[in-house]
């Protein structure tokens, strides 16, 4: 066995059989296959979602809407950061502040960056000070694959799951055998990136390492001035599987980032000066250090009909910011136990089916210490709280045509109000039309982050410990649909979800910034669209497009979430799989953005809608080697994903990989 936690299990020799997938759209894609290099016809393979329940999950019985991103795609394509890959998935938002390195925040479905539980090898890795990921320092090197959920699943998950979780698979090692991998790259802005891998095992077990570099001199993210802001990130992985006996297994994972990202301050001089508000040139930049580990053992009995599973997980987090004149920082903690049994069973004479129910316990521990407490006693000792949960889930499989999962979890908070939520999923699959219908309905929480509950500047921000979780309730339904002798797939889902005390940050006079739980309900609306198309023997494309009102309870539309978003991409192989091409283009809608300017009346601008192109390709030249180059931004867009930070414009980048 695998990687064991939250639910997920990762399928050890099953994921091989995961792949590209876009929306719902889980189908073995002929035009990868030839890519490889082989010529048969691929086989339809029964792909399994790890992350859509406490145990495996065929694609096909997921009734939530989910994607897949497969470790070939993630290569043809040359994406270096997570992030970039996310840009086409639908329903997601990206915004980065400024270039690679720069804090990059992710929504799913119109939500905040903190309802989006992000998990690598089964370890949350959210900060426990901002309940969120940065996901600027998530390099793509030794990534096997990306499952994106999409609506609530704290009743898998719990908290900070409210609006989705994004999964995320490091490579594994291989049984009885070893591979060697090594990656050199070069580009604009002085960028210098390698990555190297080692990948073995034998009978009973399988070991994986791995470590990448990139830094690059970077371009001015200050619209001021002309000094770059550059960042550098080295990242180590490694992850262990021991069948200690046919019934036992053991594994480890652990990843270790360590990065430094140059940055800018933002004009708070008093009084106002004419670039108040906006990001002007400093020496600043943020240290960070991110440990992440897990541990698990899983005990299978009854030829399977009973599975066992414990686990434990740590995360750690160091965050020092330095900027002209002041320092800030963080250490956050987490440490979360599990235990969970599954029991399946076949009813052939009732509806053919098979089911399986699955308790499990969870506890965890957070902790959060301000790292420059100097401006009140109070903030000296570092803050921590508790949470213990019940978990159920049921899953019933009926005539090889209809799925379905109920799942419901009680969390008992020592900080704030105990929590009750529920989710429940159903697919129907037509196999002679090739139609699948999918829906889910749940509700999700996000509880208030350290720094809300307890943050504090004089004068300026003051933590509020009375917050209450925020709640959502959502549902969901959609089509899939097979067609042109199963050469293309195409899923349409319609989203309908409300935020209850949504946390907001109004300013209070004489206290300053102060959380509060806002009156009345946050409403999230929209249509999320994939295509999926085999266009020739060894062409293939892809295109998504999502629609997205969100809105706030006064009517505002919410910041930082185009309403039009989409993306298209081609790639074609060449010379029996020896070569690739790929075109990459996103396309980021107009979207709002909160403005900080007294001279102005406005406190919302609108930022103008962009599009990215990337092109690329590569070319195997000899068994062991192959050489690579793309240009990112082709178009050279000058645009902005966070009002006041400038994006890069066009950039080239050339490398060489090797396997042995």
């Amino acid at each position: 066995m695998s990687s064991i936690s939250r639910g997920a299990l990762c399928a050890g020799p099953m994921a091989a059989v995961l792949g590209a997938g876009m929306g719902a759209a889980m189908i073995a894609v002929p035009g990868e296959a030839r890519a490889q290099g082989f010529e048969e016809e691929p086989t339809q393979l029964r792909r399994i979602v790890v992350s859509a329940g406490r145990t495996p999950v065929a694609a096909e019985a997921v009734g939530r809407a989910h994607t897949v991103i497969s470790a070939e795609e993630l290569e043809t394509t040359q994406q270096r950061y997570v992030a970039d890959a996310l840009r086409k998935v639908p329903g997601l938002a990206v915004s980065r502040t400024g270039g690679n390195g720069g804090m990059t925040q992710i929504r799913i479905r119109g939500s905040e960056a903190n309802h989006v539980l992000v998990l690598i090898d089964g370890v949350e890795v959210a900060a426990t000070s901002s309940g969120e990921f940065d996901f600027g320092g998530l390099q793509v090197a030794d990534i096997e694959r990306i499952e994106v959920l999409r609506g609530p699943q704290s009743a898998i998950y719990g908290s900070n799951a409210s609006s989705g979780v994004i999964a995320i698979t490091t490579k594994g090692g291989i049984r009885n055998d070893l591979e060697i991998t090594g990656r050199a790259e070069t580009g604009t802005d002085k960028t210098v990136a390698g990555n190297v891998g080692v990948r073995g095992g034998g009978e009973r077990f399988d070991i994986a390492v791995s470590g990448a570099w990139r830094q690059n001199e970077g371009f001015n993210i200050s619209q001021f001035g002309s000094e770059k802001d550059g960042d550098r990130n080295a990242t180590l992985n490694g992850r262990f599987n021991w069948d200690i006996t046919d019934a036992l297994s053991l594994d480890l994972s652990a990843r270790y980032v360590d990065r430094k990202s140059d940055t800018d301050d933002q004009d708070s001089a008093w009084p106002p000066t004419p670039t108040e508000g906006l990001v002007i040139d400093t020496p600043g930049h943020n240290a960070t250090k991110e440990f992440y580990s897990g541990v698990g053992l899983s005990w299978s009995l009854f030829d399977d009909r009973l599975v066992q599973k414990a686990r434990a997980e740590y995360s750690g987090l160091e965050r020092r910011g330095f900027n002209s004149g002041s320092m800030n920082g963080n250490d956050d903690r987490r440490l979360h136990l599990s235990y969970q049994a599954t029991v399946t069973a076949t009813t052939p004479d009732f509806l053919d089916a098979e089911h399986s129910l699955t308790g499990a316990i969870e506890w965890e521990r957070e902790h959060y210490k301000n790292a420059f407490p100097s401006f009140d006693p109070s903030q000296i000792p570092g803050k921590q709280r508790d949470l213990t949960s019940y978990v159920a889930e049921y899953r019933g499989e009926f005539l090889d045509a209809l799925f379905f999962s109920a799942g419901l979890r009680y969390d008992r908070n020592d900080q704030f109000k105990d929590t009750l939520t529920y989710s429940a999923s159903a697919a129907y699959l037509l196999r002679e039309t090739g139609t699948r219908f999918h829906a889910s309905v749940g509700t999700g929480v996000t509880n208030p982050t350290f720094s809300e509950q307890f943050g504090f500047i004089p004068a300026t921000f003051t933590g509020n410990p009375n917050l209450q979780p925020e709640k959502n309730f959502a549902w969901d339904i959609g089509i899939e649909q097979r067609f042109w002798d199963g050469r293309a797939v195409a899923d349409v889902t319609y989203f309908n979800e409300r935020l209850e005390d949504e946390i907001w940050t109004p300013w209070v006079p004489g206290v300053g910034s102060s959380p509060a739980n806002m009156a009345g309900i946050s409403r999230r609306q929209g249509i999320e669209v994939s295509l999926g198309v085999e266009l020739l023997a060894d062409l293939y494309a892809k295109g998504t497009y999502t629609y997205l009102d969100a809105t706030e309870p006064t009517g505002l539309q919410e910041v930082r979430r185009p309403k039009h978003s989409g993306s298209l991409s081609l790639t074609y192989a060449f010379h029996e799989g020896r070569g690739n091409l790929f075109l990459d283009t996103i396309f980021n809608g107009r979207m709002k953005d909160s403005e900080f300017i007294s001279a102005t009346p406005q406190t919302r601008v609108t930022l103008s809608e962009y599009f990215l192109v990337n092109v690329g390709g590569d070319y195997r030249v000899s068994d062991n080697f192959t050489v690579y180059g793309r240009v990112e931004n082709l178009l050279d867009q000058r645009y902005q994903e966070v009002y006041s930070y400038n994006s890069q414009g066009l950039t080239a980048y050339a490398g060489i990989k090797a396997s042995f």
